[in-house]
């Protein structure tokens, strides 16, 4: 007869080293930066929705319905940024793209919509998205470092 060892799920490495994961990106979740981030991020991304109707430039439909668009999908990248922590790297980049977009959108997008008002909105709000969307990049790129780059970086497979 063959002597078969019986292993459970609960002991395989793979699940082993994504409890630990999980457990490392729960932590950052629980920090006050990765709780601000996640906040301030939401209210740039809904501040960037108005901002149109807010600053006053919603006559300028294409930048306006831009900026709708571009802050509704902000806020839905990093809005939900403390739920799966370490899997927002690529959400943050994303994030940091429209940041970028915000910023260059008054010469961008069709029409002469590059007035004082839309350009100092559009900048001001862009460098906030941009800046959060680093930091958020930043924090998530961290957890993924720690939870794999030092068992990697310190042992052979």
């Amino acid at each position: 007869m063959t002597d078969r060892t019986h292993t459970t799920m609960e002991s395989h490495p793979d699940i082993l080293e994504m409890r630990e994961r999980h457990a490392l990106a729960e932590r950052a979740v629980t920090t006050q930066q990765g709780q601000a981030v996640e906040a301030l991020a939401l209210v740039t991304g809904l501040y960037l929705a108005a901002s149109p109707w807010i600053a006053g430039f919603n006559g300028f439909t294409t930048l306006a319905v831009n900026n709708l668009i571009a802050g509704i999908a902000y806020a839905l990248l990093l809005g939900g940024f403390g739920h799966a922590y370490e899997r927002t790297h690529a959400r943050a980049w994303a994030a940091a793209v429209i940041g970028v977009w915000t910023i260059i959108a008054p010469w961008a997008v069709a029409g002469n919509v590059d007035t004082t008002r839309t350009v100092v909105n559009n900048v001001i709000v862009g460098a906030i998205a941009l800046l959060l969307a680093l930091a958020a990049g930043s924090a998530a790129g961290d957890t993924d470092r720690s939870g794999r780059g030092r068992r990697s970086m310190g042992t052979a497979r």
